[in-house]
């Protein structure tokens, strides 16, 4: 045995475990499928603009353990999440707030907004929601279920409204307040630089190898060290026995544009169901900088097969219900299981640190 701890994925939560045995004297190797470190946090330098290369990241949290953490590291900018929504060509603020209620119906106080919201939930006659499109109508009324949330779930999902479960949209945020920011979090922020800094800061020190699929030759690579942490999808790593895990997937199409500012804010949503992409990102609004071009990216939501990359669980009760079988099985493997793949679940940049901070605790007391 070569190493003390092999770590499959350079993703975020593995960076953080190496980071943190390597601290302690542990002698670790990374290795990461793909040629370049970060998972889907990686950052590409685009002549001076960082690409969000999986999509947009912004970190957020309460938990100032975890926000010090990462500016020990790196600095952050005090990048503040304030999505629009294009619905026809009509703009619209995000979350639903004083900005929006306005927008939709020229309401100016809490209690008119209330008011319309009110008038348009009582379509349900106060029925218990049974899918998403009800829930949905429950919280925000129709006017809002119809421009905003209906044709973007419906393409993020690839699903009816009507077919998806009510808990996908529980925690809609409604805010009778005229505030844009879409996190309540005390702490918010983007990487200066690009969230690949920070993953090269956690592995400073680090052996790591990449382009090394550790599923296609996993007897050898187990051979050299003690002890394994897989971040890959748990099913994978057990070859599908049980079946398949389901996920929605993306594309991304990315491009570079010779203006200075295309939509003049990080994210703009495009709720109507006939615009085949979910949104628009402009790079450089994330971490500002000045330059004469820009570059954008149009996500576009796929139903996921296997060899795309998977990014949203879709966590009903199918698919948890296959999830706790595979969990049943990692109990006779001598590895640890951690991060969004291996644990089929979504997470927060802030949730995955805690995570694997909490994952070393415990592998120090085995």
């Amino acid at each position: 045995m070569k190493y003390d701890y092999l770590i499959v994925g350079a993703g975020l939560f593995g960076s953080v475990c190496a980071k943190e045995l390597t601290a302690k004297g542990k002698n670790v190797l990374v290795i990461d499928k793909r040629e370049h470190i970060g998972g889907n946090i990686y950052t590409e330098d685009v002549d001076g603009i960082q690409v969000h290369k999986y999509g947009a990241h912004i970190f957020h949290t309460n938990d100032k353990e975890i926000w010090d953490y990462v500016n020990s590291l790196v600095e952050f900018n005090r990048f503040t999440n304030s999505p629009l929504a294009n619905y026809k060509g009509d703009l619209y603020n995000l979350p639903f707030n004083m900005n929006t209620f306005y927008q939709l119906w020229g309401t100016k106080t809490p209690k008119e907004a209330k008011e319309k919201i009110l008038e348009q939930t009582k379509e349900l006659n106060d029925k218990s929601p049974e899918n998403l499109e009800e829930q949905a109508i429950s919280l925000v009324g129709r006017d809002i279920y119809e421009k905003l949330i209906k044709g973007y779930t419906e393409k993020q999902w690839g699903r009816d409204c009507k077919e998806l479960p009510s808990f996908i949209i529980r925690r809609l945020p409604v805010r009778y307040t005229y505030d844009n920011n879409y996190f309540s979090d005390k702490y918010q922020g983007v990487p200066i630089g690009g969230y690949t800094k920070l993953i090269e800061k956690m592995l400073d020190g680090v052996e790591v190898t990449l382009g090394i699929d550790f599923l296609s030759n996993k007897n050898e690579l187990s051979q050299l060290a003690e002890n394994i942490i897989y971040t890959g999808p748990i099913d994978e790593y057990f070859g599908n026995c049980l079946g398949k895990l389901e996920y929605r997937s993306l594309e991304f199409k990315t491009r570079s544009l010779q203006e200075k500012n295309f939509q003049g804010n990080a994210v703009v949503n495009y709720t109507e169901r006939e615009v085949p992409y979910t949104r628009i990102i402009e790079h450089k609004h994330f971490d500002p900088v000045d330059t004469n071009h820009t570059v954008i990216t149009e996500e576009y939501p796929l139903e996921w097969k296997q060899g795309d990359e998977p990014y949203y669980p879709i966590n009903d009760d199918k698919n948890m219900d296959l999830f706790k079988e595979y969990r049943k099985l990692t109990k006779t493997e001598k590895v640890t299981f951690g991060g969004r793949l291996a644990e089929y679940k979504y997470y927060d940049m802030h949730q995955v640190i805690r995570s694997a901070l909490n994952t070393v605790s415990k592998l120090e007391l085995q």
